[in-house]
């Protein structure tokens, strides 16, 4: 869409917005609202260019009178290469999912206990990570391993209000999935030998019940007995659930409430997220080849990074990022690997939006 286009969406939303019979539709203004809120960084940010654009001149008139106007010339032109270099990444093509909450599954892989050790790494450095950023986090399903890690366990991350273009938790987070590899000494190893094992990653947008529709009739509930590390019962009733959709064969579980109700309902949740996420994939699958790179990008069968403990060393092989700060990144200091990935992505973006 044309800026020329936007300006105009933006001051026919503000006229809107200002309407209180708007607001008598609670929906429709909350569908407003977030399209404002969209909008806004872009509208500001190409005020800001104008305004830079304006003094530029001034600056450049009365440089024939004062030398000293030349440098300041010179200060707002740098400025104004900046605000349209950020213009230009903020019109970039969205991703549809860019606003939406996320569900992420952590699951320990080859290395057994080590591997569920690694998990609970893993997911201790999103929850820190999520800290950071302000954004709200859920538990909503875990199995703990013997040892204190995670066989798997969902996650919900949420944003807080909405979030600038490229900002959110699906943005930031969304190329966390796949193979997680790690290489230290176990504190199951007694000789000091360097293992290697791994944990999976899945990340997926948190669906709204409006944009999945699910059929009763579609669905296979099976209920039975929630269990703790090791397969321990911790309940003596069937409060556990999974459901299948049967349709397209996705199984989603939980065990970690009270009630069987309760689960059945984050059970859904997930398998809701589930459903959302292969539609969307399906999509990308008939999309344009620059589409179909940004999937790649994202290939949840890939091993995308290796955190090496002796090196303190962590490299993301998708972009070529390699850091020896490791120990701090565990610690929720993310920002320059999530940079990495999210600037590679705005530049297929970029480079898509350019060729088309």
């Amino acid at each position: 869409m044309k800026l020329d286009d936007l300006l105009g969406e933006y001051y026919e939303l503000e006229q809107q917005l200002a309407d209180p019979e708007v607001h008598a539709d609670q929906t429709r203004a909350r569908t407003l609202g977030k399209r404002y809120s969209q909008l806004t960084p872009i509208i500001e940010a190409y005020r800001a260019l104008k305004e830079v654009e304006n003094d530029i001149d001034a600056a450049r008139e009365l440089a024939a009178e004062d030398s000293s106007f030349a440098e300041e010339a010179d200060r707002l032109t740098e400025e104004a290469e900046r605000l349209t270099e950020r213009l230009r990444v903020l019109l970039v093509p969205r991703d549809p999912s860019d606003d939406k909450n996320l569900i992420m599954e952590v699951k320990a892989g080859e290395g057994g206990e080590e591997s569920a050790l690694f998990a609970g790494d893993l997911v201790r450095m999103y929850l820190r990570y999520a800290e950071r950023q302000g954004w709200k986090t859920e538990v909503i399903d875990a199995t703990h391993s013997d040892l204190g890690g995670y066989k798997d366990i969902t996650i919900a991350f949420k944003n807080k209000g909405t979030p600038e273009p490229g900002a959110g938790v699906w943005p930031m987070l969304k190329f966390e999935g796949g193979v997680h590899r790690v290489q230290r000494v176990p504190v199951t190893e007694s000789q000091g030998r360097i293992h290697t094992s791994a944990a999976g990653v899945l990340v997926v947008p948190e669906a709204e019940e409006v944009e999945v529709e699910i059929h009763a009739k579609d669905l296979r509930i099976d209920v039975y007995r929630s269990s703790g590390p090791g397969g321990q019962s911790v309940n003596t009733t069937d409060s556990a659930v999974r459901i299948t959709h049967l349709p397209t064969g996705i199984v989603a579980s939980c065990q970690n409430e009270k009630s069987q109700l309760q689960n059945k309902e984050q059970a859904m949740r997930i398998l809701r997220a589930r459903i959302y996420a292969e539609a969307q994939a399906s999509a990308d699958a008939e999309a344009s080849a620059e589409r179909k790179s940004q999937v790649r990008t994202v290939d949840r069968s890939e091993r995308v990074r290796t955190y090496n403990f002796p090196e303190n060393r962590i490299s993301d092989h998708r972009v070529g990022f390699k850091a020896y700060n490791l120990d701090q990144v565990l610690d929720g200091e993310l920002d320059g690997v999530v940079k990495a990935l999210v600037d590679a992505d705005t530049k297929e973006r970029l480079e898509a939006a350019q060729s088309s």
